[in-house]
């Protein structure tokens, strides 16, 4: 009897990488945008224009800082898979006729971005421009 040949396939597996293309030691900048309100905080990671979001993580309707940190955890750890090496920091709070000041939620955030291996670079602080006042 006649065993019938079957062509196998080599399956290739390739080689896939998100991210921008990264010379040894050159940091690949995200701009993290931190909402710290006294119900919740979020984090937001943009490419540098702001346009393209790469992560968007909440700390699970708490103010707290350990849901925060924790939220923080996930975006480095998603930021490293994409390549993100550095963070420049927006901070915000609720504004409008409500408090300025970020929420409990906001310090522990960037404290775990900076902890958990990300450089961390310019820090902004998101706030009213008030009348005579030189903005730098």
């Amino acid at each position: 009897m006649e065993q019938s040949k079957r062509k196998t396939r080599e399956v290739k597996e390739d080689n896939v990488t998100l991210g921008p293309t990264v010379r040894e030691g050159e940091h690949v900048f995200g701009v993290a945008h931190i909402f710290a309100s006294f119900n919740d905080t979020f984090i937001h990671v943009t490419d540098l224009s702001g346009r393209e979001t790469m992560v968007r993580i909440t700390g699970m309707d708490e103010s707290s800082p350990y849901a925060a940190m924790l939220a923080a955890q996930d975006v480095a750890q998603r930021c490293k898979e994409l390549g993100i090496t550095a963070l420049h920091i927006k901070l915000r709070a609720t504004g409008g006729n409500k408090t300025k000041t970020p929420g409990p939620g906001a310090q522990s955030a960037l404290r775990a971005l900076a902890r958990s291996g990300m450089r961390i670079g310019r820090i902004g602080i998101d706030e009213t421009e008030k009348e005579g006042r030189v903005k730098e």
